[in-house]
């Protein structure tokens, strides 16, 4: 299998990295994986993971709930509780950020596609991308919506979209730089890029360390701070104008976490983990669970 052994970093190509921690793939294989930390900004990253035409397997999962859709178990049921309410969250988000009621959306890595949904029954006029088949399958049979291929991201439009929306897909871009840029091209002057991604400096993932459930690997090719963040935004001329906690995921997390630590632990006590991050992060959200960074050209 084809594998990628990053010898700079993939943010700032600094050369200046070494081992962090070691986690294992929970979800599919159960293989374990070296997370690498960058000492310039403090990105960490999943090395030697396979590359983008090696890769898919690690996502063929039923227990994989954005491309399943799966409600089996007790934290996926949780999740499924709480979707409508983050749904509402984040329209009301995109809506305060662009001054927009309606206008042109680009979801990026749509799952299952309710997001999508939520938003067309909102007005907007939604371009979903999502590269698995199953997934997409599922988006028409159960959310009645129709989503493309992410291969056509580069054959949208320039200055197409008033809003483009990634919820937890940059961690999983082989081609981060190159995606970075076509979102700066494809976001017209005055939109907004939605950008969510897990933290690694929140105080739930100190807890769990590697059995923190957001490592996520191998399918989660970078591990991101808010400094690393900034730091590739600034790359590319972007500019975040605010970060928002994602407050539901520090308790999921938690619970997955939980489930997850050698010999099993607490649901109970994931709960009150992901609540305590929460009250942390209450103080400085920065270092909140997950993150949404709000970001303009």
């Amino acid at each position: 299998m084809p594998l990628i052994h990053y010898t700079t970093c993939p943010v700032c190509h600094s050369a200046e990295l070494g081992p962090a921690l070691q986690a294992e793939d929970h979800t599919v294989s159960h293989e374990r994986f070296a997370i690498w930390q960058c000492s310039k900004c403090t990105l960490r990253f999943t090395q030697d993971v396979p590359d983008a035409g090696a890769i898919g397997v690690y996502y063929k999962s039923e227990n994989y709930i954005s491309h399943s859709n799966t409600s089996k178990g007790l934290v996926n049921r949780l999740y499924h509780m709480v979707r409508t309410q983050t749904l509402t969250d984040k329209y009301r988000l995109i809506a305060s950020s662009t001054q927009k009621r309606q206008g042109k959306l680009l979801d990026i890595g749509a799952g299952t596609g309710a997001f999508v949904a939520h938003m067309q029954q909102k007005g907007w006029e939604v371009m979903g991308l999502e590269p698995d088949e199953s997934a997409r399958e599922v988006a028409r049979t159960d959310n009645r919506v129709q989503l493309l291929d992410t291969d056509q991201l580069y054959n949208l439009p320039a200055d197409g979209y008033d809003a483009i929306t990634l919820w937890h897909v940059m961690e999983h871009v082989h081609a981060l730089h190159d995606y970075v840029e076509q979102l700066k091209k494809l976001i017209r002057r005055g939109g907004k890029i939605f950008i969510a991604v897990p933290n690694y400096t929140s105080y739930d993932a100190t807890i769990y360390k590697e059995a923190w459930a957001a490592y996520d690997v191998p399918r989660h090719l970078y591990h991101f701070s808010p400094d690393a963040m900034e730091t590739l935004l600034e790359a590319h001329g972007l500019l975040l104008q605010f970060s928002q906690p994602m407050w539901y995921d520090a308790i999921y997390i938690s619970m997955l976490s939980e489930k997850y630590r050698k010999g099993g632990g607490s649901v109970i006590r994931g709960i009150f983990n992901g609540f305590y991050s929460n009250a942390k992060a209450f103080i400085d959200k920065s270092s909140c669970s997950s993150l949404i960074y709000v970001v303009a050209k």
